[in-house]
């Protein structure tokens, strides 16, 4: 016995030297291994159930969903900062003071485009009256359509920014959310009539290959209704949003975060 006593003795220590002074003082291996009753085995690992027996029958199902069911991560802010480049802003020209409270006002935040022209007033009213101008002002294209047209073209040059804004506007115009989802992902599954998917070929042909417009594409849309003037406005929609697509994928433009629950 004594020499089995020796052999444990012995063996212990090769262990202390392997387990214990190889470590960081006061950092063990395994912090869970205690001693105790179990003569330094480790506890038995508790079950996530093993509280049910204690809950009543009736609420123990409920009870055993709701601790196993994981908790959704905390949202990330989307939409901060604005853009990618380090533009520091300019004071706001008296003008821009008013059409910034007037955004804030009826829509309930300041468009976050606005805010990354804003480094710059002259480019800032420029941007807001060419947008303004063709896209709310007179013509004989509702605003609904201008919008389709925006979307259109958005989802061609895969933006953002652009698809996220302006499909919101077309749910709002359309009350149609399901129109506003077609019109992202591919406007050629959409429910259109004649006129709409006329105006709608027309624009994303100008924005994929402007090169191959010509007058049969012209006339289809004569056909479909449109007058010269409607065309011009139509081509007007298109190349603002192929310039403001690119801007915003250049500058990594980030929509507002409010703009992907509108009109849902």
């Amino acid at each position: 016995m004594a020499k089995a006593n020796k052999s444990v003795k012995t063996a212990g220590k090769a262990a202390s030297v392997k387990f214990g002074k190889t470590l960081p003082k006061g950092k063990p291996l395994l912090r869970a291994i205690k001693g105790g009753k179990n003569g330094g085995k480790p506890a038995p690992a508790k079950s996530p159930m093993s509280k049910s027996a204690a809950i009543p029958p009736a609420q123990s199902k409920t009870a055993m969903m709701k601790a196993m069911t994981p908790k959704p991560a905390p949202a990330v802010a989307d939409d901060v900062p604005v853009i990618a480049l380090n533009l520091d802003p300019a004071k706001l020209s008296p003008a821009m003071v008013a059409y910034f409270k007037k955004c804030q006002d009826k829509l309930g935040f300041v468009p976050n485009v606005l805010v990354a022209y804003a480094f710059d007033m002259a480019k800032l009213e420029t941007f807001v009256a060419l947008y303004n101008d063709i896209m709310l002002g007179n013509s004989g294209l509702s605003k609904l359509e201008r919008e389709m047209i925006a979307v259109a073209v958005s989802s061609q040059n895969r933006c953002y920014y652009c698809l996220a804004a302006h499909a919101a506007a077309v749910r709002q115009f359309s009350g149609n959310p399901l129109l506003g989802e077609h019109l992202v992902m591919n406007y050629r599954v959409a429910r259109l009539n004649k006129r709409q998917r006329a105006m709608l070929d027309f624009a994303v042909k100008l924005t994929a290959s402007p090169g191959s417009v010509e007058e049969g594409d012209r006339e289809r849309l004569r056909r479909a209704g449109f007058t010269d003037r409607d065309i011009w406005d139509i081509s007007s929609v298109t190349g603002l949003f192929n310039m403001s697509n690119r801007v915003a994928s250049a500058t990594d433009m980030r929509p507002n975060a409010a703009y992907h629950g509108q009109a849902r």
